[in-house]
């Protein structure tokens, strides 16, 4: 029987994980503030609380390409993984650097400081726009929701 591509990409992302990630810890977001999680080290998530919801994902795809563009089931199954791995990858330095540093709340500097120390560079300048704006955002919400109470 012939493995489909998904499976084939599992199974190696599978391999490569428990090989590079024998302990890989998840992060859990219970009692956190917005954009900020709480490490837990003896909690192990569901899959369906690790990987972001497939609609979510196919609108995402469908967003970049041309409109009559088809997205198979397949292609977003394997999106949905490659994104919820790329997440945990991430979150999992920044993690360590929170270890390191004896903290326990992981926030959107240390997040930043992760892409740029695996090398995504291109991904670290428009994260910390996206984060201040986020700040800005945060700040006059919270300016708003004093003034009526």
């Amino acid at each position: 029987m012939a493995t489909s591509g998904s499976n084939l990409l599992a199974k190696e992302f599978q391999n490569y994980k428990n090989s590079n990630f024998p302990n890989s810890n998840y992060i859990s977001s219970s009692n956190s503030l917005p954009g900020e999680y709480i490490i837990d080290e003896d909690d192990r998530l569901k899959e369906q609380d690790r990987l972001l919801p497939i609609a979510n994902v196919g609108r995402i795809m469908k967003q970049i390409l041309p409109p009559n563009a088809k997205v198979s089931k397949e292609a977003k199954e394997t999106m949905q993984e490659c994104v919820s791995e790329f997440i945990s990858f991430v979150t999992g330095e920044a993690s360590d650097k929170c270890k390191k540093e004896k903290r326990k709340t992981v926030n959107g500097d240390d997040v930043c400081w992760a892409l740029g120390n695996l090398g995504f560079d291109d991904f670290t300048e428009t994260m910390k726009i996206y984060l201040n704006r986020f700040r800005e955002f945060e700040g006059e919400r919270s300016k708003i929701s004093d003034n009526h109470n």
